[in-house]
């Protein structure tokens, strides 16, 4: 029997209104879509776990953040020197904003509550790790960046600089990596939690003061880099016009608000990763914000 006639048999058996053609054209009808599904959603979970890159002054409490995020208990740490990549889990009182038409029945329902966070070392020397994970293969995996500032220690003016420059020039590069993207759609915004951390000590400041008091030293190295630009004659164009301006152009004060221009959402959230003997602490508000950008 050759080729041809074989296929025309084919045929001529699906078209037909007989009993099995139409039993099994009703199968592949309703088991096609649901082969689909079960595959686009286990491809997608195995391939697209959310990644929060960790930054902060050190002594801010970053590495006892990851610890607490790993394992539901924060634990004694030692000074980072090399950045290191952690898997963790949300708590099973939080959902990803992705979880939220799915079963608890669904089997890729724990994927997406897996997360990854990359710790990086806090070090004026060491944070070129920092800028290496913006800008390498793994910031396309990136959902957010967590800076941790301890609110007890910008209290003090040499805290408060030290995090206001580490901050001002995080967000000068990213906003700098949104302007000179080489498509029009540019890379993909990162949402920025400045987690104001240790409020649990008397010399803490509230979440609202330390919003206020980074804010204010911002907008001091801003200017204070702009004047050492200006009078060095480093840094501007041929109009003569600064290119490391944070923020929108201009005089006046720096505020967070200014980085919506630059698809940038910051907020800032209290909280503490140490609680009352060592254990976790209240960073509950930490946990929803990692949960609504998974």
């Amino acid at each position: 029997m050759s080729e041809r006639s074989t296929t025309a048999d084919w045929l001529t058996w699906a078209l037909s209104p007989s009993a099995s053609a139409i039993v099994i054209t009703f199968l592949v009808a309703i088991l096609s879509p649901i082969a689909l599904h079960l595959y686009l959603y286990r491809s997608r979970a195995r391939s697209s776990a959310s990644t929060f890159l960790l930054l902060g002054s050190s002594g801010a409490g970053k590495t006892t953040l990851a610890t607490l995020l790993q394992g539901g208990q924060p634990s004694k740490t030692h000074t980072s020197q090399e950045p290191q990549t952690i898997e963790c889990y949300l708590p099973g009182t939080i959902e990803a904003l992705s979880q939220g038409y799915r079963s608890q029945n669904d089997p890729t329902v724990k994927a997406e509550r897996k997360f990854a966070v990359i710790d990086t070392p806090g070090h004026g020397k060491l944070r070129h790790h920092a800028i290496a994970s913006l800008e390498g293969p793994e910031s396309k995996e990136l959902r957010g960046i967590i800076f941790v500032v301890d609110s007890a220690a910008i209290s003090s003016p040499t805290g408060l600089t030290e995090t206001a420059t580490y901050l001002h020039d995080l967000l000068l590069l990213l906003q700098k990596r949104r302007a000179d993207a080489k498509s029009s759609k540019g890379p993909v915004s990162l949402p920025i939690l400045i987690a104001a951390n240790k409020l649990d000590l008397f010399t803490a400041l509230p979440a609202q003061l330390v919003r206020k008091y980074l804010e204010d030293e911002i907008t001091n190295v801003r200017t204070t880099r702009a004047k050492g630009l200006l009078d060095s004659g480093v840094g501007m164009d041929d109009q003569g016009e600064e290119r490391e301006w944070l923020g929108e152009g201009g005089d006046g004060p720096f505020k967070f608000g200014h980085m919506a221009e630059s698809d940038i959402d910051i907020n800032v959230v209290g909280g503490n990763v140490v609680g009352e003997k060592g254990q976790a602490g209240e960073v509950n508000e930490w946990w929803a914000w990692i949960a609504d950008n998974m």
